[in-house]
């Protein structure tokens, strides 16, 4: 609901058409409370329901997915952190409302009827339909009053929060300030102190591998793990079990030729007089006498007829082509213009053949014979098809009854390997976060196989079906819980860690020495400083972050100057500073415009977040611990 900050008076278009349904219209129960179910959180007394609290999840669901498309991955909502922000977002709502009637903000009846009336989604033919509207609402089990009740509230939302971000000023000093910044320009050479000259020079001590150990157990914890046998039933192996006969695929041939090679295509013009709907039929018939007239014209003249198509024609989307309508096959033409195509022989016109969009001349152009593949060609594929098809029609069956074998018989895989001759398979050790085998990487399936009863017990885990049409149990052969890996065994690791922490830090220093050098106005011939090349914030890169920083607070009443910043990889980049060009501020600009209006959107969300603090203080929220929801 924070969107109305920065829309000001298009809210309800926005709430409308980017949250609409799935924000406004969460439907008669939630709308009302539902104060028979168990709640989340309250508010001033205003409880938060639970079936309030689970439609939002899944509207903020829906918005991830409309916004992230193929990225979209439904666990993000599984974290505590995007639950809780969820909740938060309810109880700000519920603040703001009750601040809003404590303060006395009001909307006008006037108000609320222009604001649903500008609503173009309730609009027919660019204007209000009050029917659309009252339709629309129902689908969601809204009534009218409801939704105005709600839309009132969204509104004096706004103008609450518009009270609070409307407030801001920007100062014109900071703004000239920070568009100083944002805009200056260094010329600047760079040299870097690398890490890796100083690599073979660190050699750790014992005292400090151990230290290093000690302190960073956790990263030597080898995660728990398991080696699992496990069985797969996929339609595409059961599939391949089904016996086909030489018959059945001859006949499957012979039936589908169609699917074998290329259907015969034939390409036509055509010059088409419309007959309009509800044409007398003295219309019809002055409409067909002229389609006769243009036959005999063209008759005459062959080499005429695509200049009288385009003259003549009233298929707007031939016509500018001539009439050609392209190569087309069985199927796509209106019955009575494709049985004349296909009866005619190249070159013949013929007409006036009627359709239900008018009269016709047509003359056929080319034709495409035929192209059906060799049966030998295409036998093995044919023999694949019908093995898939006649294992589809028992998949379902054979699915439950692999379910139940695994379940029934869950101290081995070997009965249910038999009855459908299936493969026992093994892998090597795999964790929780394991990618192969593939079939055993799936969410559901490592939470089975980590469960208590399949690693205590090594019980079958039930069949889950890992993908369409592919079912897998497994069954836990060792287990090997997590544990730390003993010094010796990652000693070598921790050397070489340690080595270049020590390369790093020996690079800084020395980048540091000559830093102090050289402000202290000292030479060093040593460094090969690189080409010169130009910096400002508004051309930065992402790996110039730092270093703008450094610029920025750099003395540069004298040059060149000197400064320097730790690199991301370890090492200590020398810069000289060798002229800055500072513009002057255009108070006018667009640019400058733009800044201000961005700095009133910084302060005015700091001003919101603290205003929003404020309400958490002065009235009574209450969020029910986990347990007490479920």
């Amino acid at each position: 609901m924070f969107d109305f900050v920065n829309q000001k008076k298009t809210i309800v278009q926005i709430v409308l058409f980017i949250a609409l349904l799935p924000f406004l219209f969460w439907g008669l129960e939630s709308y009302q409370g539902m104060g028979s179910a168990s709640d989340v959180a309250s508010v001033d007394g205003e409880e938060i329901s639970r079936q309030e609290y689970e439609q939002a999840l899944r509207n903020q669901q829906e918005n991830l997915r409309n916004m992230l498309g193929e990225n979209f991955d439904a666990s993000l909502l599984d974290s505590p952190q995007m639950r809780m922000a969820v909740l938060e977002n309810l109880i700000q709502q519920k603040l703001l409302r009750h601040e809003a009637g404590r303060v006395g903000l009001a909307v006008l009846d006037s108000r609320l009827t222009a604001e649903i009336q500008n609503i173009a989604l309730f609009h027919e033919d660019d204007k209000f339909s009050y029917e659309r509207y009252r339709e629309l609402l129902q689908r969601q089990g809204m009534s009218p009053a409801m939704f105005e009740a709600r839309l009132a509230g969204d509104l004096m939302r706004q103008q609450l929060l518009e009270g609070i971000t409307g407030s801001v000023i920007v100062s014109k000093t900071v703004a000239d300030r920070i568009a100083s910044l944002s805009e200056t320009k260094y010329e600047i050479n760079r040299v870097t102190i690398n890490p890796e000259q100083y690599i073979n020079q660190a050699e750790p001590d014992e005292t400090a591998i151990q230290s290093y150990y000690d302190s960073h157990r956790q990263d030597f914890t080898l995660p728990e793990r398991v080696r699992i046998e496990y069985v797969v039933l996929s339609l595409e192996e059961l599939a391949k079990q089904e016996q086909i006969s030489d018959e059945e695929i001859k006949k499957y041939f012979d039936e589908h030729q169609d699917e074998f090679g290329q259907a015969e295509e034939r390409r036509a013009s055509h010059i088409l007089l419309t007959v309009p709907v509800g044409a007398t039929e003295e219309q019809k018939a002055a409409i067909k006498a002229k389609a006769e007239q243009i036959l005999e014209q063209v008759k005459q003249d062959p080499d005429k007829f695509p200049e009288l198509a385009k003259e003549l024609s009233e298929d707007p989307g031939s016509a500018k082509a001539g009439g050609d309508l392209g190569f087309f096959a069985r199927g796509l033409m209106v019955k009575a213009f494709e049985d004349a195509a296909f009866e005619m022989q190249p070159g013949e016109i013929r007409g006036p053949v009627e359709t239900p969009f008018g009269f016709h001349i047509i003359r056929l152009t080319a034709v495409k014979d035929a192209n059906v593949a060799k049966f030998d060609e295409v036998k093995e594929g044919i023999r694949q098809t019908l093995q898939r098809q006649k294992a589809a029609d028992r998949f379902g069956e054979l699915s439950e009854d692999f379910s139940n074998i695994v379940y029934e018989q869950s101290d081995t895989l070997q009965p249910v390997a038999q009855m459908f001759n299936l493969s026992v398979q093994q892998s090597d050790w795999i964790d929780r976060n394991s990618k192969e085998p593939s079939v055993i990487a799936n969410e559901r399936m490592l939470q089975a196989i980590f469960s208590e009863g399949a690693i205590r017990d090594h019980y079958n885990t039930e069949a889950i079906e890992v993908a369409p049409d592919t079912f897998v149990s497994a069954r836990v052969l060792e287990h090997r819980p997590a544990s730390v890996q003993s010094i010796g065994l990652v000693k070598d690791k921790i050397i070489e860690l340690l080595k270049q922490q020590i390369a790093a830090e020996t690079a800084e220093e020395e980048g540091k020495q000559k830093l102090a050098r050289l402000q202290a106005g000292e030479t060093d011939e040593s460094l090969e400083w690189g080409e010169p090349v130009e910096i400002s914030y508004t051309q930065k890169r992402g790996s110039d972050e730092e270093m703008l920083h450094a610029l920025f607070q750099a003395d540069v009443e004298k040059l060149p100057a000197y400064t320097g910043v730790k690199t991301k990889k370890g090492g200590f980049d020398l810069i000289r500073i060798n002229q800055v060009k500072v513009p002057a501020a255009e108070s006018g600009s667009s640019q400058y415009t733009m800044l201000i209006n961005q700095l009133q959107q910084v302060y005015g969300q700091e001003e919101l977040n603290a205003y929003l603090a404020g309400l958490r203080q002065r009235y009574e929220v209450k969020i029910k611990p986990v347990e007490e929801n479920d």
